[in-house]
């Protein structure tokens, strides 16, 4: 016979949840898949409860980066109080690292069913200025 400590179990508390199952973990925002073609990269990043209006995408010093908020405005008209929210509100950003030689006014952006969809062309090679630099050997 096993003997456990006598304990209040609430079902919607933290004890039942804090299992693997159902941690609220915040590396769940911003699910990336990155494929590659010939000419371009496509990233397909989940964005689900965000509006197109929220999302903000930037390429600065080599790095793109996606910036998305929402907020879920509590009416203190609406009956009764919540046990458990899990949906998240806030701001959550993601960067990746693209290279400096993307132009940005190149990137195509669409937002559809919860899903931001990126194409970012790749530079070809003749296309790449030359970052050859001479030493000055002095002495």
């Amino acid at each position: 016979m096993m003997l456990m400590p006598k304990r209040d179990f609430d079902l919607f508390g933290d004890d039942f949840f804090g299992d693997g199952f159902f941690k609220n973990e915040k590396n769940n925002l911003m699910k990336t898949d990155i494929k590659e073609t010939d000419d371009l990269y496509i990233l397909d990043v989940d964005l689900p409860g965000y509006q197109k209006e929220d999302i903000k995408v930037d390429v600065t010093d080599g790095y793109l980066t996606i910036h998305a908020k929402t907020s879920n405005e509590i009416n203190d008209e609406q009956k009764g109080k919540y046990v458990r929210r899990e949906r998240f509100t806030g701001e959550c950003t993601r960067s990746f690292y693209v290279g400096e030689d993307i132009k940005d006014e190149e990137i195509k952006a669409s937002f559809k069913n919860g899903i931001l969809n990126l194409e970012i062309p790749k530079v070809k090679p003749e296309e790449k200025e030359s970052s050859k630099k001479y030493i000055e050997i002095k002495g």
